[in-house]
């Protein structure tokens, strides 16, 4: 069995948090020790309003800043939009893209998403591609055929296999507090590396991640980041205090 790399926890704060929230990367920064730097990687997409001052809290403390969307052009007439270049320039060094809030909210279609995944490996950010299927695709039996499609259609097939990432978030479990038991996460996340390999080809597939999304939180962590397949966790709601997220950072296992 190839070795894991090391697990990726990324935390999305979504549409919360003002600047008195920053507490809670400092926090973070205090329990991102030497030991915990060793066992995985430790990114936070706070909001956009917020990337500049969290990647300014978060300096020295080895934990990496991330946004939540980005636009797909690097300038331009654009109202309102944000563009990978000035994620960079804020201090981001990653951007989730393809969520299934702005697929559902914002329309957002595969070929959208692998525009904006392209945007962000323009930049030099690292992309986090969610795919995920809906309580019907999977009551219907169709979750492997959704998430193939989406893949097919989401990922920049030029890509650079070492710096892209992809969660998978089934939807009826986003916040839910409902997750899929471990079998169906190992299988989804299987079939995920064999089809991110038949995309990008085999260079780099040993350190190719697939993080779980989904309710994760402490009492869950352990179990789900111990799978084969299973290279870290895209966290919501347990991400926004940094005594859930670090916990759910300490169940990550020691890499071998």
């Amino acid at each position: 069995m190839p070795a894991k790399p090391r697990s990726l926890i990324v935390g999305n704060w979504k549409m919360n948090g003002l600047r008195s929230s920053l507490v809670e990367i400092a926090h973070m920064a205090r329990g991102y020790d030497s030991k915990l730097r060793r066992a995985c990687e430790f990114i936070v997409c706070p909001p956009a309003t917020l990337v500049y001052f969290a990647a300014k809290e978060a300096l020295g403390s080895h934990i990496g800043i991330g946004a939540q969307d980005c636009h797909i052009e690097a300038s331009g007439a654009f109202t309102g939009e944000v563009s990978a270049e000035m994620l960079a320039d804020s201090g981001a060094t990653t951007v989730i893209v393809g969520h299934s809030e702005r697929r559902s909210y914002s329309a957002e279609t595969d070929g959208d998403v692998k525009s904006k995944a392209l945007a962000a490996l323009r930049a030099g950010l690292m992309p986090i591609i969610c795919v995920g299927e809906t309580n019907s695709d999977r009551e219907g039996g169709h979750t492997l055929a959704v998430i193939k499609r989406q893949l097919s259609g989401s990922v920049p097939g030029s890509a650079d296999s070492e710096t892209l990432v992809v969660a998978y978030e089934p939807i009826w479990a986003i916040g839910t507090g409902l997750t899929p038991t471990l079998a169906d996460i190992a299988e989804v996340h299987r079939f995920i590396h064999r089809e991110l390999n038949a995309i990008l080809g085999s260079h780099g597939a040993a350190l190719r991640r697939v993080l779980y999304g989904g309710s994760v939180k402490p009492s869950n962590a352990r179990e789900i980041l111990a799978l084969e397949h299973v290279d870290g966790a895209l966290v919501g709601g347990a991400s926004l205090k940094a005594e859930d997220f670090l916990a759910i950072a300490r169940a990550a296992p020691a890499p071998h």
